[in-house]
Parts: C-alpha cells; sequence; structure tokens
C-alpha cells in the first residue's frame, strides 16, 4: 500500500487540500467555509472533506502538514484570526491531532511555509516571499533557513505599519500591511474610486483595461507591498522578492507594479530587490504545507 501525506491551507475563505504519494501520485481538492457560526462547525466541515479524501485514497495519512493564517500562542491555541474570529481559544494542536487519529501531524504559518515551498522551486536560499490574498502573509529564509524559525513565532510582515495614520487593521493599529494591500482592503478602495460595488472580476478586467478606478486602487496596494519589501532589504538583504497569493496572482501585472514602486523607493548606490511572480502562485502555501508533511512523516 502507498503511503499518502496531506497538505492543507486553511484560508480565511476557501481550504485547500493535497495528498501526494512517495511514487509521486497526487489527488487535490478544495472547499468554500460554510457561514461563520463557530470553530466546532468549520472543524466538522473541514473533518467532512477530509473524509471524503481518505475514502477515496483509500488509505490513511502518515502524516499531514497544516498551513495556517491564524496567530496561535505558545499553548497551540489561536489568540488571533480576523478572518474567522471564532476560532479564537480553539485547542489547535488537539483539534487538528483529533482530525487525523495514527498520522503525525503539525502546523506552520502559511507564509512561512509558502516562503518554504518558494525557496524549493526557485533554488534561492536567501529569499522574501509575500501572499497578497484575503489577507496578507510572508516568510523569510536567510542561508535556506526560515526565520525566526518553525516554532519560534512567525514572519508577520502583514502587520509591518506602512502608512502612519492608514486604514485601521484587525489587529488594532492603523497602517498594517495588511489593512492597506490585503484583497478585501483593494476592493474596498476601489469601491469608493469608482462610487459602486466592485467584484474581484471587475477590479481585474478594469486593471486590464486600464481603468483610471481600478489602476489607482491597485497602484496604492502595490505601494505598500513595496515599501514593506524595501524596509525588509535595508535590514537583511535577501537576494530576490516573490508576490504570490490568490488575490496577486489574479490581478494583471501586479508584480511588475510592485517592482516600479519598489524602483522609486531605492536609495543611491543601492538597487532595487529583484521582484518577480510566486512560480506557485496561489498554491505556495498548500505546497509548504505538503513539505512540511513530508519533513515529519515517519
Amino acid at each position: 500500500m502507498e503511503r499518502h501525506v496531506l497538505g492543507i491551507d486553511v484560508g480565511g475563505t476557501k481550504v485547500a487540500l493535497r495528498a501526494e504519494t512517495d511514487a509521486g501520485g497526487v489527488d487535490e481538492t478544495a472547499f468554500t467555509w460554510g457561514p461563520r457560526r463557530s470553530a466546532t462547525l468549520d472543524l466538522a466541515q473541514l473533518a467532512e472533506h477530509v473524509d471524503r479524501l481518505r475514502t477515496r485514497l483509500g488509505t490513511p495519512f502518515a502524516a499531514v502538514g497544516v498551513a495556517m493564517p491564524a496567530t496561535v500562542g505558545p499553548r497551540g491555541r489561536v489568540t488571533a484570526w480576523p478572518s474567522r474570529p471564532e476560532w479564537t481559544g480553539l485547542a489547535l494542536e488537539a483539534s487538528l491531532r483529533a482530525l487525523f487519529p495514527g498520522a503525525v501531524v503539525a502546523w506552520a504559518d502559511d507564509g512561512d511555509l509558502g516562503a518554504l515551498a518558494e525557496a524549493e522551486v526557485s533554488g534561492c536560499d536567501d529569499l522574501l516571499y509575500l501572499g497578497v490574498g484575503t489577507g496578507v502573509g510572508g516568510g523569510l529564509l536567510l542561508g535556506g533557513a526560515l526565520c525566526p524559525g518553525l516554532g519560534r513565532g512567525s514572519f508577520e510582515i502583514g502587520h509591518v505599519v506602512v502608512e502612519m495614520d492608514g486604514a485601521r487593521c484587525a489587529c488594532g493599529r492603523r497602517g498594517c500591511l495588511q489593512a492597506i494591500a490585503s484583497g478585501p482592503a483593494t476592493l474596498r478602495r476601489a469601491t469608493l474610486l469608482r462610487g459602486t460595488a466592485v467584484t474581484f472580476g471587475e477590479l481585474r478586467c478594469g486593471v486590464r483595461d486600464r481603468q483610471p478606478w481600478a489602476v489607482a486602487a491597485v497602484e496604492q496596494t502595490c505601494r505598500a507591498v513595496a515599501t514593506a519589501v524595501a524596509g525588509v532589504q535595508e535590514l537583511v538583504h535577501p537576494r530576490l522578492a516573490l508576490i504570490g497569493g490568490g488575490f496577486a496572482d489574479g490581478i494583471p501585472g501586479f508584480t511588475g507594479m510592485v517592482s516600479d514602486q519598489l524602483a522609486g523607493l531605492a536609495r543611491p548606490g543601492h538597487p532595487p530587490l529583484p521582484v518577480g511572480p510566486a512560480a506557485l502562485g496561489g498554491l505556495s502555501s498548500l505546497r509548504g504545507a505538503v513539505s512540511l508533511a513530508r519533513l515529519i512523516a515517519p
């Protein structure tokens, strides 16, 4: 019987699952969260989809890696998750282990795992990764090692302040990168500029067609991302920045707009950090979760 490992990318609006075998077999599925009611109901929905996948494969999982956007305290409890605040206080480790009896289970920040996966694909050991989606996360590798390191906290670039007196973040501060550059924040800004509600599809088409309201909304997002990237470059000097996440991946020219903004922030004698699109697009965290599962598999 083939051994399966499972990666799960838990997002604020959807969950993606990817099972892999040692021989290279792959099975993927995804689902959208139901209405926000309770962590118990969310976990029941996750369990249902896990059971379907396990039944289809006909074998248990040897190891499971989970990418989580929530802030988790040292005792394994969720301390904050603005996208699904009902999870606050949840004993995450115990809840995940209950879903996978007999399997080795580990979780890590989704941005850290996204960076891990992108570093593997790009072959770059000094890499800054940003995932722009429902929120903004990211990860940093220096010398091939995650910074600050698994189990030592996460790389919270989404909560770097990039605009004094900017929009209020769900964390309570003003001007966090996430409050300005996330997908929902960009759509809210586009709605204000256009004067009517804007969907993601409309924003994407608006950028493609160079509609002023769409371009202005996304340029502010890219300026905020570039400001955060420039700050990291000044401190630790990665060799490459990669931009991923479902929102950024779906907006035409997003990475190029970040690169243009970054060029305008460069100091004389200090060329801007090269910026490129994440090779895995919106799947970086999911592939990183699989990599975590392989690391812990017996």
